[in-house]
């Protein structure tokens, strides 16, 4: 079928053939299909979505237009967790260590941060000496011996993917379900996976504002995982506030630091516990929530996930004694307190506004080429439900050498994602919904 068959078919509304939806993909990928035609069909696709026979055979074609990793020679259950990202979210850097330290490898494969979302790469790489590019040879070494290895995404895995996203990025159809879920999919199955968890983000901070939209994506994706033959689970999660109280890089690996030590903020941690329980279930070394629970949080308690995070560090080329005297960890140049205007409860704390801001001094990018200033962000001291008196510190901003605004912007914007009023205010729940039956 040629590719002017498949749009035609699939903006009239019109099933396509499954078979014709692989061979477009592939054929784009390898370069004799041109970008407009390609828009044209992301763009019917926006309006009229995609069948799951059709949506399988997109993420399959992207899936297998590079790299996928056979990990199957490796010893015990492999499972992964991904995130559609928010502002604070560093569970990753927590949940690698802690499922590995429970008996489950974790091959993870993660992305940078683009505005006011952060990346877990970036995080790492504010760790001395950290590497994230490795050899497959590598990556598989350490999975197998260490337990974990977390790593960037190469160019030869999912391709296909890497070239379609630039096109959605340049004709505004980055916000299609279909396009986002075989876009994570296809990248998160080459890791040579059994398993998946998902954590679906909704909210102010999140890419999903509206929760009917996060549902609709977290049920697409759990179809796309199970009809390709692996154990997917998803959360949606709460990002109407950020998580934890540290938004930036070394901020927040200074945050999973406190919270591997037995502290942290109270909905980090039991995020964390939630994730890495699930995680744990498809790996079959727990049987109920409970007893998943209880592993996870016993790997706290007794130093074994912190152990195993600086074993992953000095594995990966990092400085181990940056875990231990966090004070090695970048510093920024200069800490300014953002006070508050006025008496009251705080009943809102908008999660973009608060990334916004923190991308702002430095902390993240614009674009993929930029760089990020690792010691840059935000500590938040009040939350939603908090007292707060007027002129008592809302929150400190962490200046680094290159903000992108002047500090008095930034903080003027900082002081606006506080909503303080009468109250009386408490935050909702966190975990809003739990899906493993997929749907188109």
């Amino acid at each position: 079928m040629r590719p002017y068959e498949v749009i035609h078919r699939k903006r009239d509304g019109r099933p396509v053939p499954p078979e014709a939806i692989a061979e477009l993909v592939t054929r784009y990928a390898e370069g004799s299909v041109p970008d407009y035609q390609m828009a044209a069909f992301c763009m019917a696709v926006f309006f009229r979505g995609m069948s799951e026979p059709e949506l399988q055979a997109m993420t399959a074609a992207m899936l297998h237009s590079g790299d996928v990793l056979d990990l199957s020679d490796i010893p015990g259950p492999k499972i992964d967790k991904h995130s559609t990202g928010g502002v604070g979210d560093k569970t990753s850097l927590a949940l690698a260590p802690l499922v590995a330290a429970c008996g489950v490898k974790v091959p993870m494969v993660s992305g940078r941060g683009l505005g006011h979302t952060g990346g877990t790469l970036d995080k790492l790489e504010s760790i001395p000496g950290f590497r994230i590019h490795l050899p497959v040879a590598r990556f598989r070494e350490l999975t197998a011996s260490v337990g974990a290895c977390l790593v960037g995404q190469t160019d030869r895995i999912a391709p296909a993917d890497r070239k379609l996203y630039a096109l959605r990025d340049l004709t505004a159809t980055v916000e299609s379900i279909p396009l986002i879920a075989g876009s994570i999919m296809s990248k998160k199955l080459a890791e040579g996976i059994d398993g998946l968890v998902l954590d679906v983000k909704v909210g102010s901070g999140a890419f999903m504002k509206r929760l009917p939209d996060a549902l609709a994506l977290a049920r697409t994706l759990v179809g796309i995982g199970r009809g390709m033959g692996k154990e997917v689970v998803a959360l949606v999660t709460d990002m109407d506030q950020p998580l934890g109280r540290a938004v930036g890089n070394a901020l927040e690996v200074k945050e999973i630091l406190h919270l591997l030590h037995g502290g942290g903020p109270p909905d980090l941690r039991e995020l964390t516990v939630v994730l890495g329980a699930e995680m744990l279930l498809l790996g079959r070394v727990a049987a109920t929530n409970a007893e998943a629970r209880g592993l996870v949080e016993q790997a706290i308690a007794d130093g074994r996930g912190f152990r195993k995070l600086c074993e992953i560090v000095e594995a990966q080329g990092g400085d181990p004694r940056a875990l231990v005297e966090p004070d090695r960890l970048p510093r920024a140049v200069r800490v300014v307190d953002v006070v508050a205007p006025a008496t009251g409860v705080v009943e809102a704390v908008d999660a973009e506004a608060v990334g916004l801001a923190a991308m702002a001094l430095g902390a993240g990018r614009s674009r993929v080429e930029d760089a990020v200033d690792p010691a840059a962000g935000i500590e938040l001291w009040k939350r939603v439900g908090d007292r707060v008196e007027a002129g008592e510190p809302l929150a400190a901003m962490h200046v680094g050498e290159r903000p992108l605004e002047p500090p008095d912007a930034v903080a003027a914007r900082l002081r606006g994602a506080f909503r303080i009023g009468a109250g009386p205010a408490s935050p909702g729940p966190l975990v809003l919904e739990r899906i493993e039956k997929g749907e188109a």
